[in-house]
């Protein structure tokens, strides 16, 4: 397997071992955007595992995050299993009436997903970006493409999703919250929904526009956040729609009433509450972006993005490269839009940090 065939998304450990099974061991995934450094997250107590997840915690949950994401009411905020369901879920959501007219009735997904065709008329994803916002909505059965920023006033018509990730994947692209305010006022006047996916704002909280979601001044916002990413617990599958009341409602209904584990709730409520350790982070990252910037163009990249939870880097020979790496057991992610692209996460311990260098020496 080339390069290619790692390209659709990052974390395929188990793809990376059978087409390069003599590399050295242990891997080093510098393929995802997850933070290396997990929060030391507590584990739900044994006990509470012999029972269903308790409704009162996971409001609790809501509540939490709601604050640490500056959301004033807490019933707007929707703990989901992750993002990626949640945005797979979006199309059968805001495509009857749009985001803030839907009706929190009780008809099944076979008949909202009707609802969604007719009333979202396609769908416009800002990019390149990671793939899981075209497909969903593709899936649904909604028109969808991938079209440039520059070009996203233009291509707005009636009844338009446009979903921003933001900041982006891979590029790190960040747009400002006046511009997606102006995003969201175009769709609304036209009867569209704006969606706002923020799985990595933690490291930028100022760019968030998910204390607007859904409230007076944005009713057609809906806002994406992960959990995962920033406080490095992928495994645990939370995350979070904030939309307005109706939305929030409807999400509720979809999911039922376990959408995430217990210990998902705990590390959740835990990692929320925990400001300084989020602003220790946030240091953290920033100075070991630095390091790998350094490091990555003293071996001839060239940064041309990313976040400081990944970087994006360009070399001519970046196939190559990736096979390379690849072969001293580091997988990287490669992209189908542009071979000269590797994206790079952020070694995890001094062992990582010694490999990379060694196998990017290798290649000097």
């Amino acid at each position: 397997m080339n390069s290619a065939g790692f390209a659709h998304h990052g974390g395929r450990l188990g793809a990376a071992r059978i087409a390069y099974s003599q590399a050295p061991q242990p891997w080093i995934d510098l393929s995802t955007g997850i933070n290396p450094r997990s929060y030391p997250a507590p584990r739900a107590r044994g006990v509470t595992l012999n029972r269903l997840p308790d409704t009162g915690e996971l409001a609790r949950l809501e509540a939490v995050a709601a604050a640490a994401f500056g959301v004033a009411d807490p019933v707007r905020v929707v703990a989901t299993g992750g993002t990626e369901p949640a945005l797979r879920l979006l199309p059968f959501v805001v495509g009857t009436g749009a985001a803030g007219a839907v009706e929190a009735g009780h008809a099944g997904v076979g008949s909202v997903a009707a609802g969604a065709r007719c009333g979202i008329a396609m769908a416009i994803v800002a990019g390149p970006t990671y793939g899981s916002h075209i497909d969903g909505w593709a899936k649904a059965g909604v028109p969808a493409r991938v079209i440039a920023d520059a070009e996203l006033d233009g291509a707005i018509g009636d009844a338009t999703a446009v979903i921003v990730v933001n900041p982006n994947n891979p590029d790190g692209r960040l747009v400002s919250r006046d511009r997606l305010r102006q995003l969201h006022d175009a769709v609304a006047s036209r009867g569209g929904v704006l969606v706002v996916d923020e799985a990595f704002a933690e490291v930028t909280p100022e760019a968030s526009v998910a204390d607007l979601a859904g409230t007076s001044e944005a009713q057609r916002l809906v806002v994406l956040r992960s959990f995962g990413k920033f406080y490095g617990l992928a495994g645990l599958r939370l995350g979070f729609v904030i939309g307005s009341p109706a939305v929030a409602a409807r999400v509720r209904g979809l999911m039922g009433d376990w959408p995430v584990s217990v210990d998902a709730m705990a590390a959740g409520l835990a990692a929320y509450a925990d400001t300084a350790w989020a602003d220790r982070m946030r240091r953290q990252l920033a100075s070991a972006a630095r390091r790998l910037d350094g490091l990555l163009t003293k071996y001839g990249f060239e940064v041309v993005g990313g976040t400081s939870l990944y970087r994006l880097a360009r070399a001519a020979d970046a196939p190559a490269r990736f096979e390379r790496l690849a072969a001293a057991g580091i997988l990287t992610r490669p992209f189908q839009h542009d071979a000269t692209l590797l994206r790079f996460g952020l070694p995890g311990s001094p062992d990582a940090w010694r490999r990379l260098q060694e196998a990017l020496t290798d290649h000097a």
